[in-house]
């Protein structure tokens, strides 16, 4: 196994449970397209927002993995946001995250309002997502939410589990 050095990410003030989920606008990119689309448009049911670093990073390809391994974009919307471009958000759903659709947010602006957007490696303007789960009722209200406190980090896969079952149920 590699080893990664651990980097402890800043606190962060994002969504947490019984609040409303943020509003925006950005590209949604599916299999086939993209095009502009609101949160509001797209969240009628259960919604798993993730957040996500760069595609192409090691921690992108686990999450869109455990994703397709447990088979959640069968019971809940799946969403994914980072700053790829929709032209690498197309490269990845064509190898992964099969049912998933991923907003665009190239400027970062969605995740700042999120509170998951970092600096690279300290270098001012160069920013990511940090890994986070946001899901959502049909109201866009937030009824779990997860965000890394250090880099790498991986959501509790169980625990996301057992929150999509409670909220499907």
């Amino acid at each position: 196994m590699p080893e990664f050095p651990v980097v402890e990410l800043p606190d962060t003030h994002h969504p947490v449970e019984g609040e409303t989920a943020p509003e925006f606008t950005r590209p949604l990119v599916n299999d086939e397209f993209w095009e502009d689309r609101a949160l509001a448009d797209v969240v009628d049911g259960p919604t798993l927002l993730l957040s996500h670093p760069m595609d192409g990073a090691f921690q992108t390809t686990y999450l869109y993995d455990e994703v397709d391994d447990r088979g959640w974009a069968d019971d809940v919307e799946v969403l994914g946001l980072s700053v790829s471009s929709p032209y690498e958000h197309k490269s990845l759903l064509a190898e992964r995250a099969d049912g998933v659709r991923i907003f665009s947010d190239p400027g970062g602006d969605v995740l700042e309002a999120y509170g998951v957007s970092h600096d690279i490696d300290g270098m001012t303007g160069i920013t990511e997502a940090r890994p986070a789960v946001f899901l959502l009722d049909g109201d866009r209200t937030v009824e779990y939410a997860w965000v890394a406190s250090e880099h790498p980090e991986f959501p509790e896969y169980d625990a996301v589990d057992e929150a999509i079952a409670s909220l499907v149920e």
